[in-house]
């Protein structure tokens, strides 16, 4: 979103990190050469976000950023911008039980603030580097437009923060649909009527998924929103629960009753029978995904936990943590390959997981699907996100929880009615 880049940096420890370190004697003691799927648990990085935390006004993206450039070769073994390092489709598809061809037949629809003049060509080198099908205005599967439709007639360009959120939304949904088209919807900005045109626009233009990696503060407007934007029968809406851990709130449209909300994990490569290993991404710091009770949404039918009368953040959950996070070409905001996390990379992961399990019903509400089946995901039960209580707002444990809602995707099973 077009808000001011939070100049700071802190050094990003895992739940079981047990002290602080300096980056300089991280950097003087990692081994080149480690890749994120082999990288300790313990490892720090030092990270920042791009946005500052939302307010009721603008839309904030849920964007956090590995430093560069000597971190991240220290870390990933890589040579800065100039080749990937972080979580690759491959990563992604076998840590979620995806196959290599989904979302054929599928459009999913990208909702961000301001143009990316890089979007396509940054997309492009994305797909070329990991093999998978083009994606281009060209063969008809990439299109860019405003919120009234306009191919030619774009917003002013974005601020650079917000290049990265276009390109990390993109290159998540190629990763985990690599066989359905795109639609960038390029907002006027981040106000609730500009982001709110630009959903409705994509319904329009025949998005059945609909990827919303922006949040604000809840408000009593609210639910005034849903009927206006967000309510789509037979689309799935798709938006993340914000990273500011449990303590911040929770944020729109992410509590939007017609909206699948998503959590943020921490994944990591781990010896199980699954290979891989899922806590609630907390970074201890302020940072971490969000969850908790909306004061204004009505609790939907298809949600039973009691500890809110209302709407409960979230529903499923998946990849947030940039400590393991994800590979994203972008040059615009930067000058190549960087890693990035935040539910900003949790939501086009289950977007992209939403086209894999193909067209929602007719009049359906897709935020209840997971409900339906919730033995076809994986169950997260450790970590935490802050204190509260009843505790499973904030902490992971069997079944439902507020930080990763039902779990994340073990196939598509738990995606479609």
């Amino acid at each position: 979103m077009r808000t001011n880049a939070l100049i700071r940096s802190r050094i990003l420890w895992s739940a079981v990190s047990a002290g602080a370190l300096a980056v300089s004697a991280f950097a003087a003691t990692a081994q080149a050469g480690t890749t994120p799927t082999a990288r300790s648990a313990q490892t720090p990085l030092a990270w920042h976000q791009l946005c500052a935390a939302p307010g009721t006004a603008q839309a904030s993206c849920d964007v956090l950023q590995v430093n560069h450039p000597a971190e991240r070769v220290a870390a990933f073994g890589a040579t800065a911008n100039a080749s990937p390092s972080g979580y690759g489709p491959s990563d992604l598809r076998s840590a979620y039980n995806l196959p290599a061809n989904g979302g054929s037949g599928q459009t999913v629809a990208v909702i961000d603030a301001d143009d990316d003049p890089d979007a396509a060509s940054d997309l492009a080198t994305y797909r070329q580097q990991y093999g998978l099908p083009a994606c281009t205005t060209s063969n008809g599967c990439f299109r860019k437009v405003s919120s009234n439709g306009s191919s030619t007639s774009l917003p002013t360009k974005a601020s650079a923060d917000q290049g990265a959120e276009d390109s990390l939304d993109l290159d998540l949904v190629s990763a985990i649909a690599p066989g359905a088209h795109i639609i960038l919807v390029e907002a006027s900005g981040g106000g609730v009527s500009n982001m709110g045109a630009a959903v409705n626009e994509a319904v329009k233009l025949g998005a059945k998924i609909v990827s919303n990696s922006y949040i604000w503060k809840q408000t009593s407007s609210d639910p005034t929103y849903d009927k206006d934007y967000y309510d789509h029968p037979g689309v799935a809406m798709v938006a993340g629960s914000g990273d500011w851990d449990y303590q911040w709130g929770v944020g729109y449209p992410a509590s939007s009753p017609y909206v699948t909300a998503v959590g943020g994990t921490s994944l990591v490569k781990a010896s199980n029978s699954r290979g891989w290993n899922e806590t609630v991404w907390n970074t201890k710091a302020g940072e971490g995904t969000g969850s908790g009770c909306s004061a204004y949404e009505a609790k939907p039918s298809w949600q039973k936990d009691t500890g809110c009368t209302k709407r409960t953040e979230a529903d499923v959950s998946a990849s947030a943590d940039p400590d393991h996070g994800e590979a994203v070409y972008d040059s615009y905001q930067e000058s190549g390959w960087g890693v990035y996390g935040g539910t900003s990379a949790a939501t086009p992961i289950i977007a992209g997981v939403y086209a894999d399990a193909g067209t929602p019903t007719a009049e359906s509400n897709p935020a209840s699907f997971p409900y339906a089946d919730s033995s076809a995901l994986n169950d997260v039960t450790s970590g935490n996100n802050g204190s509260c209580s009843p505790a499973y707002l904030c902490t992971a444990e069997v079944g439902y929880d507020g930080p990763t809602g039902l779990g994340t995707p073990n196939g598509t099973a738990a995606f479609h009615s």
